[in-house]
């Protein structure tokens, strides 16, 4: 037998194996309200570096508004929480891999991500808006050329005042949010772009500048992230979401951690 037989018998030899392999493998497995009922705990994946939706507290244990949900999520379900941080980078990995069950970690809902999750109907919002101390009267972007408008560079916060801004409106750009915010706490800007992250940040740190939202910019809707076979838990889920939205319970968490009740969602967008 040449060299040449030897290999190619061998190569069919280990196609064949990896195919009895493949045939072996268990197909996807779809996880559902009962079942997780049934094990007596929800694995909910969130983050700790993105408060307030989610950070941690003195105790270093997660806290936030995600935090918040994922315990509502659980005890609708009548099961242990156990909550497992992730990262952004690392979220979705670790859902698709079944380390968590689903996750509530501020996960944006748009078309690439929806290639490989399943997104519930939003149950958050990250806002960009424009905000300023409660004197300063900014009813909308045709009140922004009496100011000096602050915003973060080439940020989301600088596209949308951009687009909505009256020529001749004085607009400052720093390199980061920290100089950006500093800029409206030391007064070297009046009006400022920036999210509903730094808004809260803003009037936990600094309450004496009555910093508060004067029109929004554009608003992302936020989705528990749930694998593409667990369809029952999904529509769990979005049940779940409506009930917590109608009976207050979820402005209740938007109020703890954002300082204002919860308006209302956005839809949920279409690719």
């Amino acid at each position: 037998m040449t060299i040449l037989e030897k290999i190619t018998r061998r190569t069919a030899s280990l196609m064949l194996v990896a195919g009895l392999m493949a045939g072996m493998a268990p197909a996807a497995y779809a996880l559902t309200p009962e079942e997780i009922t049934a094990k007596g705990k929800l694995v909910v994946g969130v983050l700790t570096d993105f408060p307030p939706f989610a950070g941690v507290d003195e105790n270093q244990n997660p806290a936030g508004y995600d935090d918040d949900v994922a315990a509502l999520l659980a005890e609708k379900l009548g099961v242990e929480l156990e909550l497992v941080p992730v990262t952004g980078p690392n979220r979705i990995p670790y859902l698709l891999t079944n380390r968590v069950d689903v996750l509530i970690a501020a996960l944006g809902i748009n078309a690439e991500r929806a290639k490989q999750v399943n997104f519930s109907n939003p149950y958050s919002t990250l806002d960009i808006m424009v905000m300023a101390p409660k004197e300063r009267e900014v009813k909308g972007p045709e009140d922004l050329p009496k100011y000096t408008v602050g915003v973060t560079r080439a940020g989301s916060q600088d596209t949308f005042l951009t687009q909505v801004a009256p020529a001749g409106t004085n607009i400052m750009r720093f390199e980061d949010d920290p100089a950006s915010l500093q800029a409206l706490i030391s007064g070297q800007v009046e009006v400022t772009g920036a999210s509903s992250i730094h808004l809260a940040m803003l009037q936990r740190d600094h309450p004496e500048l009555n910093i508060e939202r004067k029109f929004l910019l554009h608003s992302q809707g936020n989705g528990i992230g749930i694998r593409m076979e667990d369809t029952e838990l999904l529509d769990y889920v979005n049940a779940f979401i409506a009930e917590i939205v109608a009976n207050g319970q979820l402005s209740e968490i938007n109020q703890t951690w954002f300082g204002s009740p919860l308006e209302e969602l956005p839809p949920m967008p279409t690719f």
